[in-house]
């Protein structure tokens, strides 16, 4: 943005009046639900009040798009339809349903904070009483792996309690609206503010809606915006820094498989990750390596593709029925049988390769 675009900007916020106070907040509150009620996405876990639901999309959707949590979301809850058959299961069991989803610590907090709700349902925790979920924001917070922003958002959608959420979203909409930096503090205590406590469920994910889909980071869609009259920066503002970008690195993967026939079920070698591990521990995964191996023949070299993982964009070289790579001693891969993987964990860059082979 030019110098003097950013001098008019700075002008116009320095003399734009508080546009969210008093009388003003009624019509903003009916804006942002009526835009809400005709434009908010179709999405499952907006069609109930489930807070075994609500919670396990909010998890879910933590770091993670949307379209690539709708299936996920879908075939999670077909294995584990309420809290009860999550709590029951083994974490193995757990891990393999979320393989593909990532950030595997969600899926082991998860478990945990079923297990203990589990519990709380049947009255078996000692000084709470049982036969309920937790229903307000305080209760949710004390379970494993909820934070502020997944305990106010179950309780607002679940159980209607007035407490706004944000995220990500949410906070970049508020700057805008409000016009000046903000601290985190006073980001939740303007969040508060504007809130609508009559549907607070709604108005919360009215907010997040529009950050995700109008009041986007890079060219907000302003003209589209439902509140844009009540904005002092109307999407006009200097940008932030640029984020910072990811590493590159190049990985190669041994693809070793056994086709079934007959009474024999086809096999895949595997090997486990450390349970110590920081990223991904006791997952299942295909031998792998960060340097390439030699004296391999043409006819091993398979498919090259990108996978990223957190802060990492890898380029992976698929190494079809090739010996085990270096630096991996054969006998920590096991073959495991086909049929069986859907039940143990696996990493979501294995679960790609295998499908992308047609083997799973």
């Amino acid at each position: 943005m030019r110098a003097s675009s950013l001098i008019a900007v700075e002008a116009r916020l320095a003399a734009a009046p508080v546009p969210l106070s008093g009388k003003g907040l009624a019509p903003f509150r009916r804006a942002l639900l009526r835009w809400y009620d005709r434009h908010g996405r179709d999405l499952p876990w907006r069609e109930t009040r489930d807070p075994y639901r609500i919670w396990l999309s909010e998890i879910m959707l933590q770091q993670t798009r949307v379209a690539a949590v709708l299936d996920h979301y879908r075939i999670f809850l077909e294995r584990f339809p309420n809290v009860q058959a999550l709590a029951a299961a083994s974490e193995d069991a757990v891990l393999a349903a979320w393989s593909g989803l990532g950030y595997y610590r969600r899926a082991r907090m998860l478990h945990r904070a079923a297990r203990q709700i589990a519990e709380q349902i049947a009255g078996r925790i000692a000084g709470q009483q049982g036969g309920r979920f937790p229903r307000n924001s305080e209760a949710w917070l004390a379970l494993p792996g909820i934070g502020r922003y997944t305990a106010a958002a179950i309780a607002s959608i679940a159980f209607a309690e007035p407490v706004a959420v944000v995220d990500g979203n949410v906070e970049r909409v508020v700057k805008r609206l409000i016009g000046i930096n903000l601290t985190t503090p006073q980001i939740w205590k303007h969040a508060q503010a504007l809130l609508a406590r009559s549907r607070p469920g709604d108005f919360n994910q009215a907010m997040m809606e529009l950050g995700a889909t109008v009041c986007v980071p890079r060219e907000p869609r302003c003209p589209m915006c439902p509140v844009r009259k009540w904005c002092v920066t109307q999407g006009d503002v200097p940008r932030g820094a640029p984020l910072s970008r990811q590493k590159k690195k190049e990985l190669w993967c041994a693809l070793e498989w056994r086709n079934g026939n007959g009474n024999k079920i086809g096999r895949v070698r595997l090997v486990q990750r450390s349970k110590k591990a920081s990223l991904m521990a006791g997952m299942w995964e295909l031998p792998q390596s960060c340097v390439p191996p030699r004296g391999l023949p043409a006819s091993a070299h398979g498919r090259t593709f990108r996978h990223s993982i957190t802060v990492t964009d890898y380029t992976v070289h698929v190494l079809r029925n090739a010996p085990s790579l270096k630096g991996l001693p054969a006998a920590k891969a096991k073959w495991i049988a086909i049929d069986r993987i859907p039940q143990i964990p696996i990493t979501g860059l294995t679960r790609k390769i295998l499908k992308a082979s047609g083997i799973i």
